[in-house]
């Protein structure tokens, strides 16, 4: 059981955890006294004063000025949660919706949102019976929160909406039936508070980070690999180098290519050429800023992740009730471009690696076969990762310098967050068979080193791998071994070698 905490840090890799294994959730009795405390003072609030306050007793967005009477407020929630559920698209994965509810729930205990405890407990429950709402990618302009995927995370507290549950997408009222919860009653300003928020976005960049960590990882290891397999030379990590231009990130890379290279006979031979290609000569360079841009998203989200981006917000410490504009995706947006272009680098660099191995030099056979011509080999894996990198590449169009204007002039400045978010994700997941592809080619053109060896640490590495893709001895249906790689690649420890 993991107590929901609004007083501590949270790790981004405690959430990896959560998400993974499905830990069963749980308020503390802090969180829970916070909720209770500001719904308490929300109530007070609004009984002791006949002064319009939005979204709790007016209409939204350019509806501002329209006054709803004591009668029809829970109607109004409920009404905004329904109108507002208008996503389309592909639907969000599940792993994502999962970390939606997870992110909802942290951002409503910090006690400022003036929802119910029952309300948050709601949530908890999709989280340990394991209903994940049916939300969509396409709706959000990242600002006002990600209204339109948060009213379909939150239709199933009404009973509404769709929800994957047991392995099937039913409606949310049979989810809710089976195990034996009855639809939640909103209060003033609920309705706001599940719409307004960044969790959509955030969902996304939580996972975004993590699996960009993870293949910066791997661009250090499969790059190193690459250099061995291409005869490169060690001059360019020398740590003097890095010294007199020390981004953190440089040097960072630099440091963990020495250190792969450790015991390598192959580095130690004597080489013919003098420099090697940008690609692997310039591996410290372009792998270390994409690295520092990570630090810069991830240190983004964790902020994000311990905020609160709702509106209004209520402060009872201080008798505030203050309308703003934290649920404005800003932040986000800019740093899931940044991420995107970021992680882009990492393909689009090893793309060129792998053409480097693949091009007969250096003592390597063309394609990496004993015998072209007869045999393809490596040929078109390499078109694969083109077509790939340049998909990534029109991914990298901020999503952020747009913005257009929505609800009648009154939301005049959106973040695009959504989007940015959404094609982050694609570009990842690029990345990932990108750099799968050259640990193909790298692990084929080491067996043209032989009997010569690398580090020990590479050598693992290819050993671990074979056991997902044996050596091309001759032309052979390469789409599987492929997939294999790609999984190898999201599944293999990289940081541990």
């Amino acid at each position: 059981m993991y107590q929901i905490q609004t007083d501590t840090q949270i790790a981004l890799h405690t959430f990896e955890s959560l998400l993974r294994d499905g830990t069963p959730l749980a308020l503390s009795d802090v969180a829970r006294e916070r909720i209770a405390k500001c719904r308490a003072f929300l109530d007070q609030k609004v009984a002791a004063t006949d002064v319009p306050v939005y979204g709790i007793n007016t209409g939204f967005g350019s509806l501002y000025n329209v006054s709803i009477s004591d009668h029809d407020l829970e109607q109004l929630q409920k009404n905004i949660v329904m109108s507002h559920a208008c996503g389309m698209g592909d639907e969000a994965p599940q792993e994502l919706v999962r970390l939606m509810l997870l992110l909802k729930i942290q951002g409503l205990a910090f006690g400022h949102s003036g929802v119910q405890v029952e309300t948050v407990q709601r949530l908890i429950d999709f989280w340990n019976h394991g209903i994940t709402p049916v939300v969509y990618t396409l709706g959000s302009l990242g600002a006002s929160g990600d209204l339109a995927p948060l009213a379909h995370l939150s239709l199933p507290l009404l009973g509404l909406g769709e929800v994957y549950f047991q392995g099937k997408k039913i409606d949310a009222a049979e989810a809710l039936a089976a195990c034996d919860l009855q639809p939640v009653r909103l209060q003033s300003k609920e309705g706001l508070a599940l719409l307004n928020g960044t969790q959509f976005m955030s969902a996304y960049m939580l996972w975004s980070v993590l699996r960009s960590q993870k293949i910066a990882a791997a661009a250090d290891v499969i790059g190193a690999l690459s250099l061995e397999a291409f005869d490169g030379r060690q001059e360019p990590f020398h740590p003097s180098l890095h010294t007199i231009r020390p981004h953190e990130g440089q040097i960072q890379v630099a440091s963990r290519i020495r250190s792969l290279l450790v015991g390598s006979v192959l580095i130690q031979q004597e080489k013919k050429h003098v420099q090697d290609p940008y690609a692997f000569r310039c591996m410290p360079q372009v792998h270390g800023a994409s690295r520092d841009a990570i630090a810069y998203a991830a240190k983004t989200i964790q902020t994000e992740i311990a905020s609160v981006t709702d509106n209004p917000t209520a402060f009872p410490d201080e008798d505030l009730l203050l309308s703003g504009g934290n649920f404005h995706g800003q932040p986000l947006a800019l740093a899931l471009d940044f991420l995107a272009i970021a992680v882009h680098e990492f393909g689009s660099i090893s793309e060129r690696r792998t053409y480097q191995l693949i091009s007969g030099l250096r003592g390597l056979p063309a394609f990496l076969v004993a015998n072209p011509g007869l045999h393809s080999g490596f040929m078109i894996p390499q078109y694969t990762a083109a077509s790939i990198v340049s998909r990534s590449k029109q991914h990298c169009t901020p999503a952020s310098i747009d913005s257009i204007v929505s609800s009648n002039g009154q939301e005049d400045h959106v973040s695009m967050g959504a989007n940015a978010a959404v094609k982050c994700r694609e570009v990842i997941l690029n990345t990932e068979r990108v750099l799968a592809i050259e640990l193909m080619n790298a692990s084929q053109a080491m067996e043209f080193r032989r009997p010569l060896k690398t580090s020990p640490a590479l050598e693992k590495l290819v050993s671990e791998f074979r056991k997902s893709v044996s050596f091309v001895s001759e032309d052979r249906m390469l789409y599987r071994d492929m997939e294999n790689a790609v999984r190898f690649v999201q599944t293999f420890d990289f940081a541990a070698l």
